[in-house]
């Protein structure tokens, strides 16, 4: 199973994007995603270190640290898993006299790198606006049915 970072740190930004009121602070952001504080922290940390949000200490908050239309899902994908980690890890110790086992690490590893450069791809073409006008559609309907 993929680690639940890569959503989590979906829903921090939309919540510090759609934050009229300046209340983006780990406790309420936290709150919404149903989770502890300094799991919202650490992640947030990547998120800074990688430029998406800025993180003032105490009341302040957090803010986009650009337009979220300038925000693609592969900036955070990026942020939140860096070059070096694999979206699908492979094995690699495997039996070198074995006739299958020493192929595998290799053929696995090539489909699992042409899938996550097809993943990415299609990430860059998506921003954090898109998603952000995805959760007003929700509220519209629900306020109009």
């Amino acid at each position: 199973m993929i680690a639940t970072r890569f959503s989590v740190a979906l829903h921090i930004l939309l919540l510090i994007a759609s934050d009229s009121a300046g209340d983006s602070t780990s406790a309420r952001l936290a709150w919404s995603i149903g989770t502890n504080p300094v799991v919202v922290r650490r992640i947030a940390g990547q998120l800074s270190r990688a430029g998406l949000i800025a993180v003032q200490r105490g009341p302040g908050g957090a803010s986009l640290s650009r337009p979220a239309s300038q925000i693609t899902l592969r900036d955070v994908w990026r942020a939140i898993h860096p070059e070096r980690e694999t979206l699908i890890g492979v094995h690699r110790k495997t039996n070198a006299e074995c006739p299958v086992g020493r192929q595998v690490p290799e053929l696995l590893g090539r489909r699992f790198q042409q899938a996550e450069i097809a993943l990415l791809a299609d990430f860059a073409g998506t921003t954090l606006a898109d998603l952000a006008a995805g959760l007003r559609e929700d509220r519209d309907a629900a306020a109009a049915g």
